[in-house]
């Protein structure tokens, strides 16, 4: 479980905007680089994590600031029901990232509790993510389920869910 911040910590959770970037982006590649991956794959992939102005047309970028820092973000999307085996209204957490500096301080279950609420205020029926293999944990411990793959094809095989009534 994360850690508790301290009383005197008050960390905010905002919406960032196009001046962010620089500060998200940073976040995002400490996070890239952090996983368990062969160092050439992630320089690969790094930039198509890195998100852009026009991102923020359709992604929500909620983010906190903790201590002077953009310590974390969490990318969110609607889901279109069709790509959900109950056809549902759902979000799609599309990235979640921690600073390492801010790691195990409840950082990234604050951001998903927000998300959740925001999906159940949008009329959302729960929150669906595509993990990484090492996040797996996080999220089955703030009580996400694995979906089963349905559609090699099409299915993430890593999908979690979690709905939010």
């Amino acid at each position: 479980m994360a850690a508790i911040l301290a009383p005197s910590v008050a960390p905010r959770v905002r919406t960032a905007d196009r001046h962010d970037l620089d500060a998200v982006n940073a976040v995002v590649e400490a996070g890239v680089r952090s996983w368990d991956l062969p160092e050439r794959v992630k320089r690969l992939v790094l930039p198509s994590y890195r998100y852009t102005a026009a991102d923020l047309g359709h992604v929500d970028l909620r983010v906190v600031e903790l201590e002077g820092d953009l310590a974390a973000l969490a990318a969110w999307e609607q889901m279109p029901p069709e790509e959900l085996p109950e056809w549902v209204p759902a979000a799609l957490l599309h990235g979640l990232y921690v600073s390492p500096a801010h790691h195990r301080r409840g950082l990234g279950t604050l951001l998903v509790e927000d998300g959740a609420q925001a999906a159940r205020a949008a009329g959302r029926s729960g929150i669906l993510v595509r993990a990484q293999s090492g996040a797996e944990g996080f999220f089955a411990r703030r009580g996400f389920t694995r979906l089963p793959v349905r559609d090699e094809l099409r299915d993430y095989a890593a999908r979690f869910w979690r709905p939010v009534s």
